[in-house]
């Protein structure tokens, strides 16, 4: 539209809107339950629908798919003027992004796509799903402590989740759903809204969570925890470390501790020393000791070493015993799970250790800790429960696709992205949001999310499921026309006349 701006204006009621005068300048959408009144060449609240001469018509281009190019195809809009028109049903996959909605959900779905497969007659059930019950889990590559699990995260001041269990050198979050979309007030809706469409879309959102940590979130980017830029993640916890690395100490150093806010590792203790012959030092961890060489709780979590709150790592120390070998001139490699933090000393006279510069034979082990982390990186898994009326745009009776989906008959697509489907009842589903097509995801003010979604089966399966026998369109044909908001949103030019 020529006219970036929008109408706020939501009303549900005709009687919100003085007099037939204002009902004759706006005409009213019925994509979503808010029910906009949209004036000439403006856009309702959700910015994806807008009044165009006298007509509702969706603002983005439907999006297609080019499965011919390489991983990740190109995404090419209807009105794609370089579009010579070449088609094979094969390579071209339209996608729900710009496709519109099934909402009020009486009717079929906007694109009902068939196209032949390996000889197949396929056919792609296309909606735009508005989504109250939906949400993202967020995987943050760090070793830095975020927050306790179940502290509360916040965006704008507003709780949208909280922390849930750490995973192997990554700190996870899960946010939205719909206790946080609608359950709470109008503010904390609206950033849980704003919070998940952004992350979504793979924009940048700061978090803060409770008694915790600032990060700021962004998906395929490094984390940035508390205004530092995260570079890797762990190579393991400190006892897996020490297997991995301890042939490389061998004969260069006396003793090695690998702080870790999980599990310590002290290589002399350790089996994987034992199996080597490595000699006792009479070294002495301050922490829970588990199996030998494996240490719990020798710190609290932090910013510091190895994910815990210390910044001198000798505080994990108690005395040395002289009986149990610890002696004089004794040398000690202390380092982190990431080679970041790394500290060489050597037991003085009274047993007490002293810092000594990093020799030279010990630097190439620390730098092979760090070459063998990964960078440190955001994923963002948009979740969603694809169930409600939006299935009768594919059927009519709703179940049975739940159930093709769950045999297996029906796969699952977001924006044209594969999605791993949940085993057990309904249809949940979990994308990477890096491999949606961008800004892919938008909002109805309700508030909720609007995601892209999928159905493809064969034909016969798609009619034995009580599917939409007469909605259904060929890809030549759906390029050609267009959609239900408007033919002017079309892939290639229709058939010259005459």
């Amino acid at each position: 539209m020529t006219d970036p701006a929008h109408d706020m204006r939501a009303d549900t009621s005709e009687g919100a809107l003085p007099g037939d005068r204002m009902r004759a300048e706006k005409i009213r959408c019925d994509a979503c339950p808010v029910m906009c009144y949209v004036a000439e060449g403006r856009t309702g609240a959700c910015d994806r629908y807008a009044n165009h001469g006298g007509r509702i018509v969706r603002c983005d281009p439907a999006t297609v798919l080019d499965r011919r190019l390489e991983a990740g195809g190109e995404i090419r809009p209807f009105l794609r003027a370089d579009w010579d028109g070449t088609l094979s049903d094969a390579d071209l996959f339209v996608s729900a992004v710009g496709a519109g909605t099934t909402y009020p959900d009486y009717k079929p779905a906007p694109f009902i796509v068939s196209r032949e497969i390996e000889g197949v007659d396929v056919v792609t059930v296309v909606t735009e799903a508005i989504y109250s019950y939906c949400g993202v889990k967020v995987k943050i590559d760090t070793d830095r402590h975020l927050g306790d699990e179940g502290a509360v995260v916040r965006a704008g001041g507003e709780a949208v989740g909280l922390v849930v269990t750490s995973e192997y050198g990554s700190q996870m979050l899960s946010l939205g759903g719909v206790d946080h979309l609608t359950g709470g007030s109008k503010a904390e809706g609206r950033a849980t809204c704003d919070a998940l469409m952004a992350l979504c879309n793979r924009a940048a959102v700061e978090l803060t969570i409770d008694a915790g940590a600032r990060v700021v979130v962004q998906a395929g980017c490094a984390p940035i925890v508390d205004g530092v830029r995260e570079e890797r993640m762990r190579v393991g916890c400190g006892s897996a470390t020490i297997g991995m690395f301890a042939a490389q100490w061998q004969g260069l150093v006396d003793e090695v501790v690998v702080v870790d806010d999980h599990i310590t590792g002290v290589v002399s203790e350790h089996q994987a020393g034992k199996v080597l012959g490595w000699p006792d030092t009479g070294i002495r961890i301050k922490g829970r000791r588990s199996t030998p060489g494996r240490y719990f709780q020798v710190a609290a979590p932090g910013l510091g070493w190895g994910g815990t709150d210390i910044d001198d790592p000798l505080t994990i120390l108690g005395e040395w015993n002289a009986k149990k070998g610890a002696r004089p001139g004794l040398s000690l490699l202390m380092v982190s799970t990431t080679g970041e933090h790394a500290a060489y000393y050597v037991l003085d006279d009274a047993l007490v250790p002293t810092p000594q510069p990093m020799p030279s034979t010990l630097t190439p082990s620390v730098a092979l800790i760090a070459e063998n982390c990964e960078p440190a990186m955001c994923t963002v898994m948009f979740t969603g429960g694809a169930g409600g009326s939006l299935r009768s745009g594919a059927t009519r009776n709703p179940v049975r696709l739940t159930r093709a989906v769950q045999d297996g008959r029906a796969t699952v697509t977001c924006g044209g992205a594969p999605a791993w489907v949940w085993p057990g009842g309904g249809i949940t589903f979990l994308v990477d949001v890096l491999e949606t097509p961008g800004d892919a995801f938008g909002h109805v003010p309700t508030p909720a999310l609007v995601a892209p979604l999928e159905f493809t089966m064969s034909r016969a399966d798609y009619l034995a499921l009580g599917g939409h026998e007469g909605a259904i369109r060929p890809l030549r044909q759906v390029l050609e026309e267009g959609g239900e908001y408007g033919a002017d949103w079309r892939a290639v030019a229709p058939p010259a006349k005459g």
